[in-house]
């Protein structure tokens, strides 16, 4: 197998569960990065934060994570505030509403994800993310 071939499939994959998350959240009338930037902020557990932040977790780095956040305030899924000790900072917290769609959601997305990953055995599934792991700390 070459550098080439792993390369592409890697691609090919990575778009291929792209799409198969993106027509999952479809119904639910949100994109993938909007769905990564709600459950970056439950990760927080109710801790609020910051754009840079958010942004630093992306799994899309090139996303707009600013454009993102203010599509998530209009459906009321995020509050945003200033940040008392920083006029500068800007503090973004997930609400009630957002944490109940991710929650209506997640069972969703785990089939999905099940789908892909109930092809392999355990021991091929642990493999395959310890290669996956030695590649990212390269890069």
């Amino acid at each position: 197998m070459s550098a080439r071939s792993l390369v592409v499939e890697s691609m090919r994959l990575g778009q291929f569960m792209s799409d198969e998350i993106s027509c999952a959240l479809y119904p639910y009338g949100l994109s993938i990065q909007q769905f990564n930037v709600l459950r970056i902020l439950r990760g927080c557990n109710g801790a609020p934060a910051s754009l840079q932040y958010i942004t630093s977790r992306m799994i899309h780095k090139t996303s707009n994570t600013t454009r993102i956040v203010d599509r998530l305030l209009e459906k009321k899924l995020v509050d945003r505030k200033p940040c008392l000790e920083n006029r500068r900072k800007i503090e973004i917290s997930i609400t009630s509403k957002g944490l109940s769609l991710l929650t209506t959601i997640d069972p969703v997305i785990d089939e999905k994800e099940n789908e892909v990953a109930n092809r392999l055995t355990n021991e091929e599934l642990s493999t395959l993310l310890d290669n996956y792991k030695k590649l990212l700390v390269t890069l």
